[in-house]
C-alpha cells in the first residue's frame, strides 16, 4: 500500500528568522546566541551592558552570521519595550524570543529578606513576563512567532536553599502555559526549557569543588552535569519548524534529575 501520509523531514533551520536573546553577554545566553546564528537566525544580543555584548556579536559575524547588540534591562519595562522596538526597527520583524536573563542565589528560607525576594522576582519572573509581552505584541501582529523561556529543574522539583529561585521558575513554567493558551491560536507558540546544573564560567566556582560536584552527580542518573550545547539543542528545536506542534510545554533537560 502506498504511504499517503506525506511525511516531511524535520526542519531545524532558522534561516532568515530574527531572534532576541536576553542575558546574552556570557554563559548560557552567549552560547544560545551563537547556536541560533549557526542555525541561520539573525540574532539580537540583549543585556544591560550593551558594550559587553560586542565580543559575542563579533564572533558571530566572523563565523558568517549576522548579529546586533541592544541594551535591555529586564527589570525595567520601558527598557524592554524600547529594546524590542529597536530590534524590530533594525530587522523589520521579530520571530524568536529566548528569555534567558536571570539571577540565582542560595538562601535558607528563614534568612530570605524582602530585598532578596524582590530582586529575584523582578528579573526572573516580572522581567521575563514583560519581555514576553513586548515581543508577543509584535509576533501577534505578524501572526507568527516562537517564545522560549529559560526555566530550571528547580521550577519542577524543590531544591533546598532555593526557595525564591524555585518560586520564580515555577512561576515561569505556569506563565509559559497560560501564554501558550492565549497566543497559539494566533500563531505564537510559547514553551520553556528547564535545565539541570549547567557548567559555565558562572557555575564553575561551585562545580569545580569535588564535594559539591559529587552531591550534584549523586542526583544525576546520566552521570554528568549539563553543557550549554545541551540547552541550545532544546532551544533550537522549540524555535524551529521541527517543534511546531510543541506548545505550552516545559522541556526538562536534566539528565534524569526530576525522574526520581
Amino acid at each position: 500500500m502506498c504511504n499517503t501520509w506525506g511525511m516531511d523531514k524535520p526542519d531545524f533551520r532558522l534561516d532568515g528568522k530574527v531572534a532576541i536573546v536576553t542575558g546574552a553577554s556570557k554563559g548560557i545566553g552567549a552560547d544560545l546566541a551563537r547556536a541560533l546564528a549557526a542555525a541561520g537566525a539573525r540574532v539580537a544580543l540583549a543585556a544591560r551592558d550593551e558594550a559587553a555584548l560586542q565580543t559575542v556579536a563579533d564572533e558571530i559575524a566572523a563565523a558568517g552570521g549576522e548579529a546586533a547588540t541592544v541594551a535591555i534591562d529586564v527589570s525595567s519595562v520601558p527598557s524592554i519595550e524600547a529594546g524590542v522596538a529597536a530590534v524590530v526597527d533594525r530587522f523589520g520583524r521579530l520571530d524568536i524570543l529566548v528569555n534567558n536573563a536571570g539571577i540565582g542565589a542560595n538562601h535558607p528560607a528563614e534568612e530570605v529578606t524582602e530585598a532578596d525576594w524582590d530582586e529575584m522576582m523582578d528579573v526572573n519572573l516580572r522581567g521575563l513576563f514583560f519581555c514576553c509581552r513586548a515581543a508577543g505584541r509584535v509576533m501577534l501582529g505578524q501572526g507568527s512567532g516562537r517564545i522560549v523561556n529559560i526555566s530550571s529543574q528547580a521550577g519542577v522539583v524543590g531544591i533546598r536553599d532555593h526557595v525564591v529561585y524555585s518560586a520564580s521558575k515555577g512561576g515561569v513554567n505556569m506563565l509559559t502555559k497560560v501564554l501558550a493558551l492565549e497566543w497559539s491560536e494566533r500563531g505564537v507558540n510559547v514553551n520553556a526549557v528547564a535545565p539541570t546544573f549547567i557548567y559555565t564560567p558562572g557555575t564553575a566556582e561551585r562545580l569545580d569543588q569535588p564535594e559539591y560536584l559529587r552531591g550534584v552527580l549523586d542526583r544525576l542518573p546520566i552521570g554528568r552535569v549539563g553543557t550549554t550545547t545541551d540547552v541550545a539543542a532544546a532551544v533550537i528545536y522549540l524555535a524551529s519548524p521541527a517543534g511546531g506542534l510543541v506548545n505550552g510545554h516545559v522541556l526538562v533537560v536534566d539528565g534524569g534529575w526530576t525522574a526520581q
